[in-house]
């Protein structure tokens, strides 16, 4: 099955309805990249009148779990990914529409394919930039990733 931002978006209203119901949205996913947008809206921000920390995580981390499932749809081997390591860090106040985008698929395709080589676990360390309508960085994100082989 192709993964599309369609089908991202539809999973997040089944799977992850705090994603969706707070405005987060897959706008491009290939093989090099995804790209995620989120409104700040008055049901996804913090008491500063920005877009709370937690919406931004999850926008950003939408971004490279995309990129490691469409990489792993595509191996046809049976891999499970989870998430061991976050950090971020916020530069200016986000407000208006922010776009978070992961450009690393190439180092996913590396990562892959070694754990499927070698059959034991991976770890990738992933980066998101997150910025403003005047492409304005707001944030900026890492995410580690374990992929292994199922037995």
């Amino acid at each position: 099955m192709k993964i599309t931002p369609k089908k991202l978006n539809s999973f997040l209203l089944f799977k992850l309805p705090s994603a969706y119901f707070t405005g987060v949205r897959t706008k491009h996913l290939d093989a090099e990249r995804c790209i995620v947008s989120v409104k700040h809206r008055w049901i996804n921000q913090n008491p500063f009148k920005s877009l709370f920390w937690a919406v931004q995580g999850m926008a950003a981390e939408l971004t490279t779990g995309a990129l490691i499932i469409n990489k792993i749809e595509a191996s046809g081997k049976n891999i499970a990914m989870l998430l061991v390591k976050n950090d971020a860090s916020y530069s200016k106040k986000a407000t208006g529409r922010i776009t978070f985008e992961c450009s690393e698929g190439l180092l996913v395709d590396e990562v892959i394919n070694k754990a499927i080589q070698t059959e034991l676990g991976e770890q990738i360390t992933l980066n998101v930039v997150g910025k403003n309508s005047n492409n304005i960085e707001v944030s900026r994100f890492t995410f580690t990733w374990s992929v292994k082989v199922r037995a």
